[in-house]
């Protein structure tokens, strides 16, 4: 059940980082896209940490 989690938790930053850096796009808003980059790596960084878990 853990790995499940770890995927919804990274799915989520990194869909709510894609969102906040095309909102700061659109807007011509470099914080909210730099929230976005921080948010979508975040989510990769998770990702990853899941994928070593999955691996022992």
């Amino acid at each position: 059940m853990s790995n499940l989690s770890d995927k919804v938790k990274s799915t989520v930053n990194k869909v709510k980082g894609e969102t906040k850096d095309q909102v700061g796009n659109a807007k011509n808003d470099p914080h909210l896209q730099a929230e976005g980059k921080v948010d979508k790596l975040k989510g990769n960084l998770q990702d990853a940490v899941s994928k070593l878990k999955n691996k022992r």
